[in-house]
């Protein structure tokens, strides 16, 4: 079964050199180890929706999150051998070797903590910040000219823990993202319910915490997972874990204050069984949210008003199990979701009007798809 496996997705590999040699690559990591690990690199058609597989990268382990630098050169992953042991876990850096989709092993740096599962790289490239779950903790990383990451030049230990006696009894640092002006830094943890502000010093790399805003606190029991910044950079939205809600917040781009104006279900009023929220994205227009419901197995869709209030339009499957992670293309056109458990990544048309979602094609099969990142 495996031989036929290996000729299969060779087969594959070359029938996509015939794909047009501009067609974007998209990296999607699988969250495991050995024959069914790796980072996977496809081909997008952008007239079609269809990802065409190109290469697979076996030599790492549990690459749950990516990253790629601003200049597209570089990509950085989430790697363990046991994922949330007591033992660190790392950062690897990889070259992007040009159109092929192969990745070049550069090097890799401690992430100073367990359960690892979120990366981000400020506009400069030369800052790398993660977030360890388990551990509760963030840190930053500098990156050198070749693409190499130095060792952590600050680590935060979050305290405290919230109401979720089974999920917050001590802190779960689940995201970290810069600010697109490059002040500050955010960290949603969601076992303390606060989203953490940090001040950033692009010189040298360094976190610290924000003075006059050091944290922004969430209802109890929410368990702020993802957040993302608004392309006016004024607003911010958090998906929270534990309460399947996405909060939206106005953001201060003189101070890092965030003052909650809104939060919205993500599921039907009616639905009585178990989910918990994942990730969201927003399209490049800045008109429509979508985030991922684990368990319903769906995405929820809403329309962002002139004054950053959401609307919740529609909620569509999500075609496989545990929607764990989204990407939507920078023309807006396109949405692509990777289903973990479910082993497969689905895409779908978004129609640039009314938000709406159409399903392209059947989804394709993968090994636990766990982040999903693009390179023009």
């Amino acid at each position: 079964m495996f031989k036929l496996f290996v000729f299969t997705f060779s087969l594959l590999q070359i029938m996509t050199t015939s794909a047009r040699a501009d067609d974007p690559i998209v990296f999607i990591s699988a969250f495991a180890t050995g024959e069914k690990g790796g980072i996977h690199a496809f081909q997008f058609d952008s007239e079609s929706g269809k990802l065409k597989p190109l290469h697979r990268t076996p030599d790492i382990s549990n690459p749950f999150f990516l990253a790629i630098s601003p200049d597209q050169k570089f990509l950085y992953s989430i790697e363990t051998e046991a994922f949330g042991s007591d033992e660190d876990e790392f950062v690897t850096a990889f070259s992007i070797d040009g159109r092929t989709g192969k990745l070049k092993r550069i090097n890799q740096q401690s992430a100073r903590g367990s359960a690892s599962c979120y990366l981000d790289v400020n506009d400069t490239g030369k800052t790398v910040v993660v977030a360890n779950y388990s551990s509760g903790s963030v840190a930053s990383l500098p990156v050198k000219k070749d693409g190499s990451i130095e060792k952590a030049t600050s680590f935060i230990q979050h305290e405290g823990s919230s109401v979720n006696q089974s999920r917050q009894q001590g802190p779960k640092a689940h995201s970290i993202v810069f600010s697109p002006d490059n002040r500050f830094v955010l960290a949603a943890d969601l076992g303390i319910d606060k989203i953490m502000c940090y001040s950033f010093d692009a010189a040298t790399g360094k976190l610290s915490p924000n003075e006059a805003y050091p944290f922004t606190p969430l209802a109890p029991g929410s368990g702020p997972r993802h957040l993302i910044f608004h392309l006016n950079g004024k607003r911010v939205y958090v998906i929270n874990e534990l309460l399947n809600t996405v909060t939206f917040f106005d953001y201060k781009t003189d101070s890092g204050q965030l003052t909650e104006r809104q939060t919205i279900p993500t599921l039907p009023a009616d639905f009585a069984g178990t989910s918990h929220t994942a990730d969201l994205k927003i399209t490049p227009d800045g008109r429509f949210l979508y985030g991922t419901n684990r368990g319903h197995d769906s995405i929820a869709c809403y329309r962002i008003g002139d004054d950053g209030m959401l609307e919740l339009l529609s909620i569509e499957p999500s075609l496989g199990k545990g929607p764990q992670n989204l990407l939507i293309t920078p023309d807006g056109g396109w949405l692509i979701c990777a289903n973990m458990p479910g082993n497969n990544v689905a895409v779908f048309q978004i129609n640039s009007k009314t938000g709406a979602l159409t399903k392209s094609g059947e989804p394709i099969s993968m090994p636990m798809p766990s982040c999903i990142r693009w390179v023009d």
